[in-house]
């Protein structure tokens, strides 16, 4: 190679993005027609067709979805809190995170994560920090996830909360796993919810740094 001269990359090979690029970008392609198949009490399905960027058109199937909190629970024991709950469609009883539906027009979402936590956790956290903004299913689905860590958590008394569990929210089951043995069982297989995952170790993963690098709990969402 002569001096001065720049290496050229491996045939075959594609130059990698550098790192500062790796960043997902909001805007949608055209939509040129839409139509509602069936509506439900949380989500509806629509049929959109898009135009390709060769002007080509493709018809996707939407299913709209109003979004959700999540929430792992850190107690000053490095313990998370974790529960029980059968899932239908997936004919299944899962160990998850708290969590629920943003069903309250302009509630913020740290205080939907506050309420959530009160209502199926029975506790409450003084430090938030979010975790990780989360599409469960891209390729069909709206639905967004924002994931908050609490700490600084307390134990409402059962006698001191107001909301009445319902349905499968009646026969949910608590425990507090050390955060290790719950990365554990989620790469031995053993826990299978999404949401679980990608909270649980993104803890573990920020708890290297002392949680420093978190953003604040009200930061809004980047898509």
């Amino acid at each position: 190679m002569r001096r001065g001269q720049r290496p050229r990359p491996e045939s075959g090979r594609k130059t990698a993005t550098a790192v500062a690029d790796i960043r997902d970008e909001a805007g949608s392609w055209p939509v040129t027609g839409s139509s509602i198949e069936a509506t439900g009490r949380i989500v509806t399905v629509r049929t959109d067709t898009v135009g390709m960027p060769d002007g080509a058109e493709v018809r996707r199937e939407v299913v709209e979805h109003p979004g959700a909190v999540a929430i792992v629970a850190l107690d000053d024991r490095g313990r998370v809190l974790l529960i029980r709950q059968y899932r239908h469609p997936a004919a299944a009883t899962l160990w998850e995170i708290p969590a629920g539906l943003r069903d309250v027009d302009g509630e913020p979402l740290i205080e939907t994560a506050r309420r959530e936590l009160l209502e199926e956790a029975g506790c409450r956290a003084t430090d938030w920090a979010v975790l990780a903004d989360y599409l469960p299913s891209p390729g069909i689905s709206t639905e967004r996830l924002r994931v908050f860590l609490a700490r600084g958590l307390t134990v409402v008394p059962a006698e001191q909360r107001e909301y009445v569990r319902h349905n499968e929210e009646a026969y949910l089951t608590v425990a507090w796993v050390p955060l290790d043995e719950v990365v554990q069982g989620i790469l031995s297989g053993d826990l299978h919810n999404g949401v679980a995952m990608v909270g649980i170790l993104s803890a573990f993963a920020a708890q290297a740094g002392r949680f420093r690098a978190l953003r604040q709990p009200d930061e809004p969402e980047y898509l």
